[in-house]
Formats: C-alpha cells, structure tokens, sequence
C-alpha cells in the first residue's frame, strides 16, 4: 500500500467518523441520515457528468451494493436510537475486518498470515467487550451491541462488492457516483412512504448536515472506492477503521457522551486489531 493510498484512507476515516458524529448527535435522527444520504446527490451529479460510465461487467455488483448500503444506514440509524455513538459505533466498524478476513478466506481463497490470524482474535476481543459495556443508567445495551454488530455484516458486505465492483468497472469514482445516485433515489422513496414529513425539512432545518455531513459521508466512501482498486481489500477495509478512535474523540468531546475505561480499552484493542490485520502483509 502506497503512502497516497494510506493517508487516502485515514483521511476517509476521520470523514466517517464526522458524519457519523452528526447523525447521532442530533435531534431527528432520520432526518440528519436522509440528509446524509441525499446529500450525496450535489457531488455524485458532478462526478458523473466528468467521468466515464462504468463498464456494464460492474453493474451486478453496482446494483447490489446500492442494496446493502440501504440496509446499513437504516441498522446504523436504528443502532443509534438505542446506544451510544461510542459503543455502536466500535462495534459496527470493528467487526467488518473480521468479517471481510474470514470471507475472504472461507471463499474468495487468500491466505492469512500468523499476524493477521492473531489480529482476527484481537478485533474478535474487542467487540465482545464492547458488546458488555454498560450503559450510563448501570444496564447492558446488548440491544445497541446486536444492532451495531448486524451493521457491521451490511458494511463487510459492501466492502467486498463495491471493491470487486469498481475494479470491473474502469472509473472508481464514476462507480460510486452511480452508486451514491441511486442510492439517495432509493432512499428518497423510502422516506416517502414511511415519513414523508422529513423530505421538506432537508433544506431548512437539515441545511448543515445535507452540505457538511453528506459531502464527508461521499468523499469519505470515494476515497475508500478508489483505494480498494490500488490495495486488497481487506487492508484497506482494516484500515479504515481507524475512524474508531476518531468516533471516540468526537463522541467525548463534543456529544459529551460518558466515557470509562472499558470503553477505552475495549476501543482500543479493536484498533490495534485493526491496525495488525493493515500491517500483517507487510
């Protein structure tokens, strides 16, 4: 991995933590994530009037992730009604590299390094001591732990066919600009069925959050796109999360969010499960 790649993705990290940080740190969550997601749509119009279509080979995989990105925002959204972005979110983006890893192992046919076997369980650890992490009133959120944990299997899961996606298709950011696209076509429909009270409010109440958190929600992913075309997937998807120890600074200080030494600990060791899977083929 090349050091542009590297720097690519961490700089993608901190973008996800940004607009993760805006969805749950706000009032009306289903707003702040319509926001998100429709606001991908300024910058995907851009994108795809500049760059080339993707080849009609990546339009399987094209179609399919703009399925398992919906899934992941509506069980990110619902984690964040029920824990805190300081728990749910380590767990969501921990368990993904496991996940990835031992996908790509039990079918795609790649061969894990001893480092990366011992970085499995390491990330392994640390979301099953996130999972027991007590809330601020003294219970267990097992709810928050199962939801964020099922998210995490949504992102795995678009991981592996955005990265195999984009690498047929010609134009990585070209791919993503369809994806992102139809993705906030979709999610525009949805919300129209279920809460059409929030399609008005966008501009006004949810200006911010439309520019500021779906600009760094689309950036975020490009970056990533891009980067699963020059690197494995599995590192880049390691990697990334990175944006662990970004969500813990943003979810302290300014969510002022309650923070104790098992989540610090439990954080932390799913980072460095994280950043032993990034550097095991090294």
């Amino acid at each position: 991995m090349t050091l542009t790649v590297f720097f690519a993705v961490i700089l993608a990290a901190a973008l996800h933590a940004t607009w993760n940080a805006l969805v749950k740190g706000g009032a009306d969550k289903h707003l702040n994530m319509a926001c998100v997601v429709i606001g991908h749509l300024p910058i995907a119009l851009i994108v795809i009037a500049i760059e080339p279509f993707p080849a009609m080979e990546s339009w399987p995989y094209l179609f399919a992730g703009v399925v398992l990105h919906f899934g992941y925002q509506l069980f990110l959204l619902t984690s964040y009604r029920f824990g805190d972005l300081t728990q749910v979110y380590p767990i969501a983006r921990g368990s993904a590299p496991l996940l990835v890893a031992a996908i790509s192992v039990l079918f795609l046919g790649v061969v894990l390094s001893s480092i990366e076997l011992f970085a499995i369980f390491i990330i392994a650890a640390g979301i099953v001591s996130l999972g027991l992490v007590r809330s601020v009133t003294g219970a267990r959120n097992s709810k928050a732990a199962g939801l964020a944990l099922c998210t995490g299997c949504f992102i795995a899961s678009y991981s592996l066919v955005d990265g195999l996606g984009a690498r047929l298709s010609g134009t990585a950011f070209g791919y993503y600009a369809w994806l992102g696209l139809a993705n906030a076509v979709i999610f525009v429909i949805y919300l129209g069925f279920t809460k059409p009270q929030i399609l008005p409010k966008l501009t006004r109440e949810g200006r911010m959050t439309f520019w500021i958190g779906g600009s760094a929600s689309y950036v975020a992913y490009a970056l990533v796109i891009w980067a699963f075309t020059q690197a494995p997937i599995a590192l880049v998807t390691a990697l990334r999360e990175t944006s662990i120890i970004f969500a813990l600074g943003i979810g302290v200080v300014f969510l002022k969010e309650k923070i104790d030494l098992a989540k610090v600990v439990s954080t932390f060791t799913t980072l460095v499960g994280a950043a032993l899977l990034r550097f095991g083929r090294e």
